[in-house]
């Protein structure tokens, strides 16, 4: 049986849900530049890849987490995942946003919470993780007790790894960026002479191509 991290780079490969350019680099939000771009949520329009990841994310959590309570997705782009997780295991759904409403009752947790409650965090994709692990206070200022998250795929940054192991919460991921360049340059997506770029990238990507 293939290793998952494989068939889940395969599967968004597949869907151009990530996009290698060397050549012609992307330029994120943050105004890195990058030579990769990855949208996740273009999986939710494929059933077969759709229930793969939250199918594996489901075992993840039975395997390491099998005593949580609830299961939070981050906005925007974890919230479907973290519904169909959640549905699988029959557990409550709360979603967390950026930061809390400038209206109504200025909730940043949405759903119901309870005071202790064990919480899995779902996310789609782990860049700098500042994002990630900024829904992660916000769960445990809500009460939560914050067991762990389970990513779809990350770009492996060390500061990232870092930001992680420094707030003390453990990361499981689906697939990351080595997984991914290896099964491209597999699949003819990119050749030998994309791997050094690639790879080059990954160790300083707020300095690449500047």
């Amino acid at each position: 049986m293939e290793r998952i991290e494989k068939r889940i780079a395969k599967g968004l490969l597949d869907i151009q849900a990530v996009k290698l350019n060397p050549e012609n680099p992307f330029t994120w939000a943050s105004g890195w530049h990058s030579p990769i771009y990855c949208d996740n949520r273009k999986g939710l329009s494929y059933p077969e890849l759709r229930a793969q990841i939250s199918d594996a994310m489901v075992e993840k959590i039975k395997e390491h987490y099998a005593d949580c309570d609830v299961i939070a997705g981050v906005a925007t782009g974890a919230i479907a995942y973290g519904v169909l997780v959640a549905e699988k295991l029959g557990k409550p759904f709360v979603y967390v946003r950026p930061k809390p409403k400038d209206h109504g009752m200025g909730n940043q947790v949405e759903g119901v919470l309870k005071e202790g409650d064990k919480v899995v965090v779902i996310e789609d994709l782990i860049s700098t993780g500042m994002s990630s692990l900024g829904a992660v206070s916000a769960l445990t200022k809500a009460g939560a007790h914050v067991l762990g998250m389970i990513a779809i795929f990350s770009y492996n940054f060390p500061q990232s790894r870092r930001a992680f192991e420094n707030a003390n919460i453990e990361l499981y991921t689906l697939s990351d960026y080595d997984t991914l360049i290896d099964v491209a340059l597999e699949t003819n997506y990119i050749n030998e002479k994309d791997i050094e770029l690639l790879r080059t990238w990954r160790y300083s990507p707020e300095t690449w191509g500047k």
